[in-house]
């Protein structure tokens, strides 16, 4: 018996278990591929957008994933013809500028230098990562472990393993992808539209280098040569792929590219490759009692964008620290229900604009026009801003309409004090001349905060004092600290002003008022208090 079965050991479910672990939950991982299976199933490079960067920064995760970022490109640099190298380093230039903040159907979204963060690797360089932070805080994974059913009852999730072992769990979690195995046993609804496209990935060898170039506007499609050597990709608009698991062979990816280009394109040699659609479904609920839904298991949509494993990671990080509080018995089962609630309106958004970026790449003249006239409309300031919030996530909102403008989102970026917990003074005990008075607080950042998992109260005065926050916090000291920072610009009459943020370990605001509903605030974010 565990606290959380996660089954599928991709970034998704990697990173749930360490938010779960840091939470003081016990998560198992069932994961049925091997470390070499699963790298050798890692075509394209995926990319981090902003808010995936900040989720990241509040673990101290920014540093270890950039320096796989740049690790992996400057082996691309070094395996590249000289014009494919050139490639890499205007990637490395934008990259290390900051100017890149995703695109919109193959429409660029740049932003001002040092605008934002965005990283970019291998997905099995990110897995990685994951793992050896998951391995570190003491995760147990189980590779080459699949999961054949999952069942619960009114006490535990069960799941049976290939080889007819059982596993129990307070939770169970599938983390198993699009055509996930925990999603159709336990009998989620799982509606959308059908593939109108076939992708095909693969690395290949062709016959001549220069007999294809990428665009995206070819005649039948599109073809992207990936800055990764040998990885060629194509998309036709004929409907679907038929049987996704047959393996692809040369001549398949030959027809693709002669049909995409037009041109005369001979494949030498075919290693590996892989099929995938714009198929567009969307959980209806992420949570049935013991079993909860996240990454592609609880949605699947068009790659294009790269929105999805942004998705996924923001799934993890919304539901880790809530599930670690109810499965300790620290919040009741209500404060689960606020994970689809928050993340189910995101994922439809994804999925809509992912729909939308579909149809912006068909081939032919009307299409064309759109994409000219898009072309002109993003430019706009406030355009660029709502597109670029849509392909970097920081437009996520968990609670429009709010009286405070900061209620349901991210937290600023900011300065603050942390604050002791207060000790009771011991009359017998005078304190010692030799002792010196104690070095104030330093100002840390609100990400550098939260590292621990916990919750932050954040009182906005300025102050040194406790202002009574401290015994307001008395019951829930384990769940959250206290810290001091300056009042918000902004933060005013007519604004919503607030004396107190309650900020949550995933780094969105969850409350914003006055002194004396700061308790109340706890108790609906982090269960009752402890005597």
């Amino acid at each position: 018996m565990t606290d959380v079965i996660i089954v599928g050991g991709g970034p998704v479910g990697l990173l749930l278990a360490c938010e779960l672990k840091l939470g003081g939950a016990d998560p198992l991982v069932l994961e049925a591929a091997t470390g070499e299976e699963r790298r050798t199933r890692s075509l394209g490079l995926r990319s981090l957008n902003a808010r995936t960067v900040q989720s990241l920064a509040l673990r101290d995760l920014v540093e270890p994933v950039a320096g796989e970022q740049w690790a992996m490109l400057d082996e691309l640099a070094a395996r590249r013809e000289p014009a494919g190298a050139d490639l890499v380093a205007m990637m490395v230039e934008l990259l290390q500028e900051g100017l890149i903040r995703g695109h919109f159907g193959g429409l660029p979204l740049l932003g001002e230098a040092g605008d934002a963060e965005y990283l970019m690797l291998k997905q099995d360089r990110l897995e990685a990562v994951l793992a050896e932070r998951a391995a570190g805080m003491g995760v147990r994974i189980w590779q080459g472990c699949a999961v054949s059913d999952v069942a619960q009852d009114g006490s535990a999730a069960v799941a049976t393993l290939a080889d007819g072992r059982t596993v129990r769990a307070a939770y169970l979690v599938g983390c198993d992808g699009g055509r996930s195995l925990v999603r159709k046993r336990s009998g989620f609804a799982f509606e959308g539209t059908p593939a109108t496209m076939t992708g095909r990935t693969a690395v290949a060898e062709l016959a001549s280098a220069e007999a294809v170039t990428s665009s995206l506007r070819h005649p039948g499609g599109l073809v992207n040569l990936s800055l990764v050597p040998g990885e060629i990709a194509t998309i036709e608009f004929d409907g679907g792929p038929g049987d996704r698991d047959a393996p692809m062979t040369a001549e398949e990816l030959e027809d693709s590219l002669r049909r995409v280009t037009g041109h005369d394109v001979v494949v030498k040699r075919l290693e590996t490759g892989i099929r995938y659609s714009d198929n567009t479904r969307h959980a209806g609920t992420y949570r049935q009692g013991r079993v909860l839904l996240a990454g592609d298991a609880a949605h699947v949509h068009s790659p294009i964008g790269g929105q999805g494993l942004n998705l996924g990671l923001q799934d993890a990080v919304n539901l880790g620290w809530k599930l670690a509080l109810v499965a300790r018995g620290l919040a009741p089962e209500a404060l689960l229900d606020t994970y689809t609630a928050e993340r189910h309106p995101v994922a439809a958004r994804v999925l809509r604009n992912t729909r939308a970026q579909v149809a912006l790449m068909r081939p032919g003249p009307q299409v064309e026009a759109l994409r000219e006239v898009l072309a002109e409309v993003i430019e706009l300031p406030d355009a660029k801003r709502h597109f670029t919030g849509m392909a970097d996530g920081t437009e996520t909102d968990y609670a429009p309409g709010s009286a405070h403008p900061l209620v349901g989102r991210f937290a600023p970026r900011l300065e603050a004090v942390p604050s002791a917990p207060r000790l009771e003074a011991v009359p017998s005990a005078p304190r010692p001349e030799a002792v010196p008075e104690p070095t104030p607080a330093k100002a840390r950042t609100v990400a550098e905060l939260l590292r621990d998992g916990r919750g932050l109260v954040l009182a906005l005065s300025g102050a040194s004092g406790d202002g009574g926050l401290d015994a307001a916090v008395a019951g829930h000291r384990e769940r959250v600290r206290v810290a001091h920072a300056s009042t918000l610009p902004g933060n005013g009459p007519g604004d919503g002003d607030a004396e107190v943020l309650l900020v949550r370990p995933d780094g969105y605001v969850a409350w914003a008022g006055g002194r004396d509903g700061v308790a109340a605030a706890l108790t609906t974010w982090f269960g009752p208090p402890r005597g």
